[in-house]
């Protein structure tokens, strides 16, 4: 085990479980790297909550968990990788050998229409706030926000619509009407029925409506046609979610979105049994924080058995936590997924820590002690 050289790229939620799980599992022996341009680590499933006046995304220093993990800190992006030198490559020209390499370096974003306002989580006030002020005052009377097709993550499409709505009536506006579009055959389908049948009430209680299996145009500025129906709108507001696209890194396989292909063991296909992906950047349908979590023990694992660890390794069973903002009490939603069938758990009483909206084993318990 000793000299064993990993590499772990990215700085999301998904590289940092897995560098905590990995130190855990192996201790000191393994030199670990962290290739990462980014200072923090930014709690991002929270930040939909700052327009609304709530508790903004954490931020923690990357610095204080390289420095508990006595991984060594690359501040560059990844530019390419050598699989068979074993080399992970930076965009300022530094080769770093592996002798395994996880790549967690999430996905990149694209402006999915024309003539809306994109919701960027790293500026959650500055894409919304506006919104939500001419929401309570009276002046936006109608809000369309569209979840473009493709790999995502939709729940927080449905607590900005929520959210919305709740503040518009606390606030005396009745009637503002709030519409979701989206290509799910249910509201968070991917939580299975059970849960979508809880969320439906929540929608037609707060009067917001839902055009399911449908994709959006946006010819115009507050021009709104949702397909197939052909119905037309014109929402005072518009606004969307990103696309999701992979990062197409150099001589690493990836699918036509550009996301990387993973095994159920979260190894690179093509590329094992060195290459390990988690987090948005592989090709898994759903992106969240707790899955790519999940993806990245998995891979964590398999590097420590590389590593000579005595370590079982299993393969990937994907358990789907949510946490969704209402405006009022949130709703707690659990989904498992057995021979093709989901089951749903739906709750108000929290199953996990209250301040965990990605529910990670290493992380979770980490943060918690940092304060």
């Amino acid at each position: 085990m000793d000299g064993f050289r990993v590499v772990i790229c990215g700085g999301s939620i998904a590289a940092v479980e897995g560098l905590l799980r990995l130190r855990r599992l192996v201790g000191d022996p393994v030199h670990v790297t962290l290739v990462a341009p980014n200072d923090e680590l930014r709690y991002r499933p929270v930040a939909v909550q700052e327009p609304f006046s709530r508790p903004a995304a954490r931020r923690y220093p990357l610095r204080k968990i390289v420095r508990h993990t006595d991984a060594e800190w690359v501040q560059e992006a990844l530019e390419w990788v050598d699989p068979d030198g074993q080399l992970a490559h930076t965009g300022e020209g530094r080769a770093i050998p592996y002798d395994a390499l996880l790549l967690a370096v999430g996905a990149r974003t694209e402006v999915p229409y024309e003539h809306v306002t994109v919701f960027d989580d790293a500026h959650a006030d500055a894409t919304y706030r506006g919104l939500v002020q001419d929401a309570e005052e009276g002046y936006t009377r109608s809000v369309a926000l569209l979840l473009p097709e493709g790999p995502a993550w939709p729940l927080p499409i449905y607590e900005l619509a929520l959210m919305t709505a709740e503040r518009a009536v606390s606030m005396g506006m009745e009637g503002i009407g709030v519409h979701i579009v989206t290509a799910e055959p249910e509201p968070l389908s991917a939580f299975g029925h059970g849960a979508s049948e809880a969320v439906s009430e929540l929608l037609e209680s707060a009067r917001v409506v839902v055009h399911l299996a449908s994709r959006a145009e946006v010819p115009a500025a507050r021009k709104l046609k949702v397909q197939p129906e052909g119905r037309e709108l014109e929402p005072g507001r518009i606004v969307a979610m990103p696309r999701l696209v992979g990062p197409r890194i150099r001589a690493v396989p990836a699918d036509h979105d550009g996301f990387i292909p993973i095994d159920e063991l979260c190894r690179v296909r093509g590329l094992e049994p060195r290459v390990f992906a988690a987090g948005d950047a592989a090709n898994l349908q759903i992106k969240h924080g707790g899955l790519g979590a999940q993806m990245a023990d998995i891979a964590a694992d398999g590097i420590a058995a590389l590593a000579g660890a005595d370590v079982e390794v299993r393969p990937l069973r994907p358990v789907l936590r949510g946490v969704l903002y209402t405006g009022a009490e949130p709703l707690y939603l659990t989904a498992r997924s057995d021979d093709g069938r989901v089951e749903s758990e739906v709750s108000r009483d929290r199953p996990w820590p209250a301040d965990e909206k990605v529910v990670a084993e290493e992380l979770g318990p980490f943060l918690r002690s940092l304060g």
